[in-house]
């Protein structure tokens, strides 16, 4: 059966650890230098700091020794000598590794002292190894309390459109990776969200995203944030297709590309009006683009899609041709008949057709499909709005 020190053995031994602790401290140093190579490159204001955590650990240990029962958790106070960009430059990892060295040090200049000694220190170096777990663990907890509480007042920036000069360098805080363009996805928020598993499918998927919650509205904010230039790029239309299972039931609404993240508010704003009125369209796509709800959006008073809509398709058409406007005109009003058409125009039917491939090259709709048909009317009907291209129509009705 193994007997503690007498009182007059652990006097002399205390006596002799703080007679030796500055060579402890020092003998550590030189093997940190000689064994991690991280802390011989550390510019000499940190090694110092990281000299200071050794002593502090030196001395924690032989206050510990004294008494154990007094200063139970006296290990928790030895980070308390570092400064805070050292916990920030130093990982866990390296912590550990200062740890061992110090320990075994320590343990070198002890053996044949006194077996009690040594497992004190065997002991103590675990409690020390605990405490640095704890210090990291709450710093990464706080570092991530505040990035979540950043990246909601970047995404409520983004969505609200009232960016700040602020705003870029709240971005890099985050470690915004993305570059290029910037798209904005809305849908709804899961029961049980995951945000760490949408995360990691962002980053299998080569892209960033910021995730807002919104109460029942999640928001991603997605960019691509593989700048290789041999890296698959997908469109944003199928990466919102793979997010897809992140979000809950209902309509999923993806915005239109934006050059940068900082104009990911007119993103945002598309993809917001559409995921409102998304229930307008009975067989809606799940995801489905906001420019492919334009005609709802703008029925709702949605004043971007008006614009869009008129930019778009109307005064493109206009523009190239008044008899291409007409015979879009007539085709829809006619229940996309070509041969009413071509009766209310007095032309022939391929003419109508000739003209309805027009007007597919010139803005991209195809007037011959239903769906592609309501957003040319609702152009029509919004770009001539204050024209006098209605009147024309009237007449030539008349004519007929």
């Amino acid at each position: 059966m193994t007997t503690g020190p007498t009182p007059q053995e652990k006097a002399e031994t205390l006596a002799w650890l703080r007679r030796i602790s500055g060579d402890l401290a020092t003998a550590t140093l030189n093997r940190l230098e000689e064994s991690l190579p991280w802390y011989a490159e550390m510019p000499p204001g940190r090694r110092s700091a990281v000299g200071l955590v050794a002593q502090a650990g030196i001395s924690a240990f032989i206050q510990w020794y004294d008494d154990p029962g007094g200063q139970p958790w006296i290990a928790a106070d030895i980070f308390a000598a570092a400064p805070r960009e050292l916990l920030r430059s130093v990982s866990l990892t390296q912590t550990l590794q200062l740890i061992r060295v110090t320990v075994e040090v320590t343990e070198e200049r002890v053996a044949g002292r006194a077996e009690d000694l040594r497992e004190s220190m065997l002991l103590y170096s675990r409690e020390v190894a605990f405490a640095a777990a704890d210090v990291y663990a709450r710093a990464a907890e706080a570092r991530g309390l505040w990035d979540a509480r950043l990246e909601a007042l970047v995404v409520d920036s983004i969505l609200t459109g009232e960016a700040d000069e602020e705003l870029p360098s709240r971005i890099a805080a985050l470690g915004w990776h993305g570059h290029g363009e910037v798209s904005v996805l809305v849908g709804t928020t899961p029961t049980q969200f995951d945000v760490d598993q949408l995360r990691r499918l962002a980053r299998k998927l080569g892209i960033d995203v910021l995730i807002g919650v919104q109460g029942s509205r999640l928001v991603v904010v997605i960019g691509r944030a593989d700048a290789k230039e041999d890296a698959e790029t997908l469109p944003f239309a199928e990466i919102a297709r793979r997010l897809e299972p992140g979000f809950g039931p209902g309509h999923l609404v993806l915005g239109p590309a934006v050059p940068a993240l900082v104009d990911a508010s007119q993103s945002a704003r598309a993809a917001l009006a559409g995921f409102a009125v998304a229930k307008a369209w009975r067989h809606a796509p799940r995801p489905v683009e906001a420019d492919d709800l334009l005609p709802e959006r703008a029925l709702a008073g949605d004043p971007l899609a008006k614009a869009t809509l008129v930019e778009r398709i109307y005064r493109p058409l206009l523009a190239h041709s008044t008899d291409l406007v007409a015979t879009l005109w007539s085709y829809l009003d006619n229940g996309r008949s070509l041969e009413a058409t071509a009766r209310e125009l007095f032309v022939h039917p391929n003419t109508v057709r000739y003209r309805l491939k027009r007007v597919s090259d010139v803005i991209g709709w195809d007037a011959t499909g239903p769906r592609e048909a309501l957003i040319l009317q609702t152009a029509l009907v919004l770009g001539s709005i204050g024209t006098d291209v209605t009147r024309r129509r009237a007449a030539m009705q008349r004519r007929g």
